[in-house]
């Protein structure tokens, strides 16, 4: 993840940003807005980009390209929705790129693999576990934020793996072996963390996850 310039050829780098405005138009338009007009909501908002920033900011990686780091798109999505996560962390991403975490080029295959991905994935997930699990505390947390991003950062590892693979960038032995297997031990940091976070929210604030229904989850339980 956080690919630098020139790891790309132009059709991957460039070719990427028109998917990527597509996203932000559909992101722009049907996001609930609402939320972020109220203060504290903003605040939140704001603050949640400034920590993932820290966290997106301390990754480990020995070949150029083949960094890892913690999302924390689980958590955000659950939090505000997938179109503010989306946008939330492509914001992220430009103050990594701008700090030269990663280049202006690739820019767009960045935002793409580690913060759309991950964050359609977490809502899609939260979908399933409300259409077809019990409506049950428990469930929403150890399902939805913490199982989620285990599987939403071992997906985005493999998305990442298999994106470099088919650009020619590294062999396919070089990535199996020696970085999408640690994307499997960065998914109990990443169930953790988002586990965590989600657990002390919803029990303090759980004003700031809008996915959280107290009717849904406490009522009559």
């Amino acid at each position: 993840m956080n690919y630098p310039a020139g790891l790309f050829t132009d059709p991957w780098a460039f070719g990427a940003f028109v998917p990527l405005i597509a996203i932000w138009a559909w992101c722009l338009r049907t996001a609930p807005w609402k939320r972020i007009f109220d203060p504290v909501q903003s605040n939140v908002w704001l603050g949640a980009i400034v920590v993932l920033l820290l966290m997106w900011s301390m990754k480990a990686g020995a070949y150029p390209g083949l960094n890892l780091h913690l999302l924390g798109a689980t958590a955000f999505t659950l939090m505000f929705g997938r179109q503010l996560a989306i946008l939330g962390l492509s914001v992220v991403m430009a103050a990594v790129t701008f700090n030269g975490g990663a280049g202006w080029e690739p820019y767009a295959l960045n935002v793409l693999v580690t913060a759309v991905f991950p964050c359609v994935f977490a809502d899609v997930l939260l979908r399933i576990v409300e259409r077809y699990l019990p409506q049950n505390f428990f469930i929403y947390v150890f399902v939805s934020a913490f199982f989620g991003a285990a599987l939403a950062v071992v997906s985005t590892g493999l998305l990442s793996t298999l994106l470099l693979w088919l650009a020619g960038v590294y062999p396919a032995q070089l990535l199996f072996s020696e970085y999408f297997p640690f994307y499997i031990l960065l998914g109990f940091a990443e169930a953790w963390l988002n586990g965590a976070a989600i657990t002390l929210m919803v029990v303090y604030y759980p004003h700031w996850v809008g996915s959280f229904d107290d009717r849904r989850y406490l009522n009559n339980k």
